[in-house]
């Protein structure tokens, strides 16, 4: 039995909710070499009136140590999505850290095809914790 230790963080902007679900990946990770893997599910639901494109990402990854690593493109896993009203668009990705605490946090840059509107639409900050870790 998987006992699943992250909790799913949403958050909406204008129309654009957006949910995480991190997950520690111990099949992949290796903590005596530091090297600590990270899933995350991601949903991006267009609750709005007005169908949006996804244009681009913009991630802040901090490890316990304080430590920043910026990852910035065009849109995620190399799909620029549009999304229709009531609308979502689902995807995969991972981060490794170096520490078995981390965190991550940003914002997709989506456009509403209506009017040409972009729109930062907040990535809600989430927790990237190591299960052995905890209490």
């Amino acid at each position: 039995m998987k006992i699943l230790f992250a909790v799913r963080q949403t958050q909406i902007t204008q129309g654009i909710e957006i949910s995480i679900q991190p997950d520690y990946q111990e099949q992949y990770s290796n903590p005596m070499q530091e090297k600590y893997i990270y899933a995350y599910h991601v949903t991006i639901r267009n609750t709005g009136r007005s169908t949006v494109q996804l244009l681009r990402r913009h991630w802040f990854i901090y490890d316990s140590g304080n430590r920043l690593r910026e990852v910035e493109g065009e849109g995620v896993i190399g799909q620029t999505p549009v999304i229709r009203p009531g609308e979502r668009f689902e995807y995969n990705s991972w981060t490794e850290m170096k520490t078995t605490i981390g965190k991550m946090y940003g914002y997709y840059t989506v456009q509403r095809i209506s009017d040409g509107t972009m729109i930062e639409a907040e990535i809600p900050e989430f927790q990237l914790v190591a299960p052995f870790i905890q209490n």
